[in-house]
């Protein structure tokens, strides 16, 4: 039986061909890119397939893998986009102040008083470092810095973040008037 979606950590996706030879080019979110082949094969999100990975380079940011039975570019391209889990009971303990984002999406983020904020429902790193996605209750959502000074606690166990909003970051913009600019 395959492990249930909340179970499954996604390691990375697979980005595109390479070649002709039906090799892959594989965006890896693990720490260590290569890292995405140590822990066996991986799985769709639904576990109805397989893939079974072996490593030969990189290239642009990307490595190059050959997954078990995808032999030609064709075969090769059909998979862009699939992103490749792995059971969360395969990955390694985390250490003290280290979480997996997995273990993130959907915790509550609430101010220091209590405040509730919304949801926590992604984790984006654009190169400046972490930022994590709360959508608030009235359905917008807002970005804040993964930082100890602005998400001070983070109790996996309570299902909870306390978040320290930078100045501003909550405030709402003045909504556009209509008409001609000037």
């Amino acid at each position: 039986m395959a492990p249930s979606a909340t179970s499954l950590v996604c390691l990375g996706a697979i980005a595109g061909a390479h070649g002709i030879k039906g090799l892959v080019r594989l965006k890896s979110f693990t720490a260590r890119a290569q890292d995405i082949a140590a822990y066996g094969p991986l799985q769709d999100v639904q576990g109805a397939r397989r893939f079974e990975l072996a490593l030969v380079g990189a290239a642009r940011g990307a490595l190059i893998a050959r997954i078990d039975g995808v032999d030609d570019r064709n075969a090769a391209e059909r998979l862009k986009g699939e992103k490749l889990y792995v059971a969360r009971d395969r990955l390694p303990p985390t250490a003290a102040g280290e979480f997996y984002h997995a273990d993130l999406i959907g915790l509550a983020a609430e101010q220091q008083d209590g405040t509730p904020l919304g949801r926590i429902v992604a984790v984006h790193d654009f190169g400046g470092g972490p930022s994590l996605e709360i959508e608030r209750a009235a359905g917008d959502s807002v970005m804040v810095p993964f930082t100890a000074s602005v998400v001070p606690v983070v109790d996996i166990a309570a299902g909870r973040v306390v978040v320290v909003p930078p100045a501003g970051l909550l405030e709402t913009a003045a909504p556009r008037r209509k008409g001609k600019s000037r």
